[in-house]
């Protein structure tokens, strides 16, 4: 049976402050997307613009993942944290100074452009540590038998810091401009960096430290290969969020198709993440382990619906229902693929493993921001949002098709069996 107490990681002091730093880190970084995303469309008026940012972004995060969580594996998680906070500080600052009129005075816009995809790179290059950082740590933090709720609680954090923080951005757009938004990122961060080191710092699980980096990958590689339940999840969530990246658009939308302006834009950015906060905080008193499986492809199926909804609408209220219930369904997604991680992975291969979740998972959301970008480009906005959607729903169907051990993925016996295990 699963843990009763919804609150039982909540009541670990160190817990609470590593969500403190995720809530704090999380909010700043999608303050400064979406300020990031609003100043190069209104240098661009260009989709494909928005597309790069995805790419640039992509493209370091993707290549080091594997090799970041061989490094994350190799070292004391804490201290690796802080420094990576460190370095996306001075990302934010960097920023700050590109976007002040009186720093870039007499600058050609392309050079702005081109600077600001210089550190969105750097960002992507960050945040293939960030990951399996902040996935190793939790870890360390919580007792095994916790880590379902744990996980459940630090998604939770994650949305919730996704919701406040668009909304927040396009305010801050709205009120100060982006220059100043931009100063209140970099005090964000300075905050996060600060708490940071109120957590102890952690022993090194990885005892293999003569290791070669071949051998190190290759392990990581094979044990999610072999994983069926990881395997399989991993990849239709990839495959779903890579055409169902609709959201790199929503500039485009809040400008030129619904015409709402940077309040708007706030609001369906932060549609989708208000949807899957509350889906996770519902999900920490009713558990949705049981047919997990087949309520992952439930919940996918819904998603690429929403998208396809949204692409078609020309109304506002239609769109950011829309982008609610997609949010609502992503969060299912998300609370199920978070917990087979945490239960199936040990404790040595963490790092590694969830660089390979980055790869599959959270580097297709900047390609699924280029594959929009581009279709929309060739295809025309709407059009490549509702191609998305379709391009997921055919996803969902063939999947659940022809892979029965996925529709008839359980967790509950494995959430028993690690209890089991914890209390011996």
């Amino acid at each position: 049976m699963e843990n009763k107490d919804p609150y039982a990681s909540l009541r670990i002091r160190e817990f609470n402050i590593f969500l403190l730093v995720r809530f704090l880190l999380v909010f700043g970084w999608s303050m400064q997307f979406i300020i990031i995303e609003w100043q190069v469309y209104s240098i661009t008026k260009d989709p494909w613009s928005l597309g790069l940012i995805g790419v640039f972004e992509f493209l370091p995060a993707f290549s080091m993942a594997l090799f970041a969580g061989h490094i994350v594996d190799q070292k004391e998680k804490r201290n690796l944290l802080a420094l990576c906070i460190g370095l996306f500080s001075l990302i934010s600052l960097g920023l700050y100074f590109l976007t002040n009129p009186s720093f870039t005075e007499g600058w050609n816009s392309k050079t702005t452009l081109y600077l600001i995809y210089t550190l969105v790179c750097f960002g992507g290059f960050l945040r293939s540590f960030f990951g399996p950082t902040i996935f190793s740590l939790i870890a360390l933090i919580v007792p095994k038998k916790l880590y379902p709720n744990a996980a459940t609680w630090s998604s939770s954090t994650w949305q919730m810091a996704s919701v406040l923080g668009p909304a927040f951005a396009g305010y801050t757009i709205y009120a100060v401009g982006v220059n100043l938004s931009l100063c209140i990122v970099f005090v964000l961060v300075l905050f996060s960096l600060f708490t940071v080191f109120f957590i102890k710092r952690k022993p090194i699980m990885n005892l293999k430290k003569g290791e070669s980096i071949k051998k190190s990958l290759q392990e990581g590689i094979s044990f999610v290969l072999k994983t069926k339940a990881i395997l399989g999840t991993l990849t239709l969530d990839m495959i779903s969020v890579l055409f169902g990246g609709a959201i790199a658009l929503l500039p485009v939308f809040a400008q030129d198709i619904l015409e709402v302006g940077p309040k708007g834009f706030g609001f369906l950015r932060a549609a989708p993440a208000v949807g899957a906060f509350l889906t996770m905080l519902i999900t920490a008193y009713i558990p949705i382990s049981k047919n997990a499986g087949m309520k992952l492809l439930s919940a996918i199926f819904g998603f690429g619906l929403c998208i396809l909804v949204f692409g078609l609408s020309t109304s506002f209220w239609i769109s950011l229902v829309a982008l609610f219930f997609s949010g609502v369904t992503d969060g299912v997604s998300m609370v199920i693929r978070q917990t087979i991680l945490q239960l199936k992975t040990p404790d040595h291969m963490r790092g590694r493993v969830s660089s390979v979740n980055s790869m599959f998972v959270g580097s297709s959301n900047e390609l699924g921001a280029f594959e929009s970008g581009l279709t929309a480009k060739l295809m025309g906005t709407a059009t490549a949002v509702v191609f998305g959607g379709t391009m997921t729903l055919l996803t969902v169907i063939t999947t659940g098709v022809l892979n029965p051990t996925l529709r008839k993925l359980d967790l509950t016996e494995d959430l028993k069996n690690h209890k089991d295990s914890s209390s011996q």
